[in-house]
């Protein structure tokens, strides 16, 4: 059924850059929009399979890369707006079109006609009668992998079993998502005693009232928890009750009740253990590395473990090395989980005489935005950035900026998302609402979104030093797709393998702590004093600080992902009731069952992992800091922030996105495969 052409996503929206006319989107759009786009996407390419001309770039991978164009505008923006301003109808819609969309990729690549279509272009290619330049032949090259990755080549009745657990597995992963997400919100915990807030900031506290009185109690505060295990207030706040009930709130997430998410888990595990076999594959995770740079699951378990031993003995090491601060506080008291943060803030001070809530008034967002993560683009790579306030998003907190070249031209527009709200998904990410490419002529919208606590009216935006980092990680990502220079659209940015796509994104952490950036953006926000030298070096000096709990909690997860998805099936829980003990033996396999570090997800809310996305995947973050590690110090031998490393960077990596091999392009800019040895430096390893 045609889609009614008064519906705002029918036809390419008329704003600067193509940016969506959220004004005039409603929730009752997408849906039908997103339906009439997959029907319109299956039409256009079965024309392309039933084409009976000879196959030519133009009719086969031109024709695919313009196909599709309504399904796209409908799922950039709901897929931007979904997770970050959602509701009952946004959700009831993401939990309808989940599986339709997984049909539809089954249905583009289980098609033997479009497959031979394309395989028929790869002949012509072989005997020379088509010469494709290096980007047509890596499409070609990744395309035909798609089709035997997905299964086209297996008999009719296995390709019908592969749809259903497809179906299934898309169902699943939808509803563990908004699962996590309810019991996100329902963990908060609710504070009646004030006194117990002692280490919260003023403008903390008043955002917890807030917070609680939006949620309609009549009094007390309300301490909202983030997705990872360790949360924030847990840093600062002194009383140890409530900081067990926090942590407690936070790791029992999931294990029961109304937002139990583990039978979820374990249909998941076995779904994803079964399709891997039926491709052919020992395991999921052997499955999910073989499209990366990894190659092998081997290789990722491999360097996991042997990171493992390293990072939990720095951990324990750690824990001595805060015991007398602990029994300075709790005489004769063991340290527990919810314990470890605040005295390791504690012992952060006494070494280096810096108290991390000292540095927040230094740390104002739009200090660190516009001097910070925009003047070291500006300083790489000649962009600048300037905000339309008459363009708009989904949410009236979305900011709009305009980004153009050095010489005036345009690159594209990037949104910025930066505060919590009860709709929105935890963490931190990247989305794009339109892929830059050179076949259609678009130029890249992105957005980057951020869970920062929104201060009461009139009051600054104070950051931590981890928000900080954050922000200049995901703009990293926001980087990645505005500098973007390919010619199709599957090739845009970020499109490259998600063991790759973290890689430039760490690469941009760097500039938070550069010695000409964080002058500009570590100014007293009342004051206008610059964060005092002393301080500055300790922060960087204090880099190597607590590295040992940070990698390991990283590492506990890492390997929890890796374990769900390469243990045979016949092995994995069959009941949820076994997830937790699944979980312990997992971490207690590599040595990482320490209960004073926490994974940093637990199986019950890891969303990276079964809401998909990074599911056999989370260990792309350190695959990723090897080539970021190995790069930071590349760049600093040969000048540091220079127009000349960073069009060195954009040029030959970043606008590359994903047209050719990953790998080779690092190779290309770097001149040589990466070293270990830096990332071991940085973490402060020893093998």
């Amino acid at each position: 059924m045609p889609l009614d052409a008064a519906n705002p996503l029918a036809a390419p929206s008329t704003l600067p850059f193509g940016l969506p006319d959220f004004a005039a989107i409603r929730d009752e759009h997408y849906q039908p929009a997103i339906e009439a786009g997959i029907a319109e996407h299956l039409a256009e390419l079965a024309a392309v399979a039933a084409d009976t001309e000879p196959a030519t770039v133009a009719n086969v991978i031109e024709a695919w890369e313009s196909s599709g164009r309504l399904l796209s505008r409908a799922l950039h923006a709901f897929e931007t707006k979904q997770p970050a301003d959602t509701n009952e109808v946004l959700d009831a819609v993401e939990a309808a079109v989940a599986p339709q969309l997984a049909a539809h990729a089954d249905a583009i690549l289980l098609d033997r006609a479009l497959y031979e279509r394309v395989a028929a272009l790869a002949r012509r290619v072989e005997s020379g009668q088509v010469e494709l330049d290096p980007a047509s032949a890596y499409w070609l090259e990744r395309r035909l992998l798609d089709f035997e990755r997905a299964g086209v080549n297996l008999p009719e009745e296995e390709q019908a079993r592969l749809r259903a657990m497809n179906h299934r597995i898309a169902e699943v992963q939808s509803e563990f998502g908004r699962t996590a997400l309810a019991g996100m919100n329902a963990g908060a915990v609710l504070v009646t005693d004030e006194a117990e807030l002692e280490g919260l900031s003023p403008a903390q506290v008043a955002g917890a009232r807030e917070r609680a009185a939006a949620e309609g109690h009549a009094s007390g505060w309300l301490i909202e928890l983030d997705n990872t295990s360790g949360q924030p207030s847990l840093h600062v706040l002194a009383n140890r009750g409530l900081r067990r009930r926090i942590q407690q709130a936070s790791v029992s997430r999931g294990l029961g009740g109304e937002h139990d998410t583990r039978p979820l888990v374990v249909e998941l595990a076995r779904l994803r253990a079964e399709r891997a076999a039926l491709l052919g594959f020992g395991n999921h995770a052997a499955y999910v590395a073989a499209d990366g740079c990894a190659r092998t699951g081997q290789a990722v378990w491999d360097l996991l473990t042997k990171l493992a031993p390293a990072a939990a003995a720095n951990a324990r090491a750690e824990a001595a090395d805060m015991e007398p601060v602990w029994q300075r506080i709790a005489p004769g008291e063991p340290m527990a989980a919810w314990d470890w943060p605040y005295v390791a803030e504690l012992l952060r001070t006494e070494r280096y005489q810096l108290d991390a809530t000292l540095l927040r008034p230094y740390l104002e967002l739009e200090r660190v935005l516009h001097d910070g993560v925009f003047a070291a683009a500006t300083g790489l790579y000649g962009i600048t950035f300037a905000e339309r306030d008459d363009l708009v998003g989904y949410n009236d907190e979305v900011r709009v900026f305009e980004v153009r070249e050095a010489d005036g031209s345009p690159v594209g527009l990037f949104l910025a998302d930066f505060y919590t709200r009860p709709g929105k998904q935890g963490g931190a990410w990247m989305n794009n609402l339109v892929d830059q490419n050179h076949l259609l002529g678009e130029l890249p919208v992105v957005i980057n979104n951020a869970n920062l606590v929104k201060p009461p009216a009139g009051e600054p935006s104070l950051m931590t030093w981890d928000d900080v980092v954050t922000l200049f990680h995901e703009f990293g990502h926001a980087l990645h797709g505005l500098l973007s220079d390919t010619r199709y659209p599957s090739q845009s940015g970020t499109e490259t393998p998600r063991d790759f796509v973290e890689y430039p994104s760490q690469v941009n952490e760097m500039w938070a702590l550069d010695a000409d950036i964080l002058p500009r953006y570590a100014v007293h926000h009342a004051t206008g004093e610059p964060m005092p030298a002393e301080w500055v070096e300790t922060l960087r000096g204090s880099t190597l600080f607590q590295q040992g709990f940070r990698t390991t909690e990283y590492l506990g997860a890492a390997l929890l992902d890796q374990v769900w998805h390469r243990t045979p099936l016949e092995e994995l829980p069959t009941d949820p009731e076994q997830v937790e003990e699944f979980e312990r033996a997992a971490l207690a396999s590599v040595g990482l069952d320490d209960e004073l570090v926490p994974p940093r997800y637990r199986s019950t809310y890891f969303r990276h992992t079964f809401e998909g996305g990074y599911d056999a995947g989370y260990y792309s973050y350190i695959w990723s800091e090897v080539l970021d590690a190995d790069t930071a110090a590349f760049i600093r031998a040969n000048g540091g922030l220079t127009r000349e490393n960073g069009e060195r960077f954009r040029r030959r990596l970043l606008a590359r996105g994903g047209s050719i091999d990953a790998m080779d392009a690092f190779r290309d800019y770097r001149g040589a495969d990466p070293e270990l040895h830096h990332l071991l430096e940085r973490r402060g390893l020893e093998l």
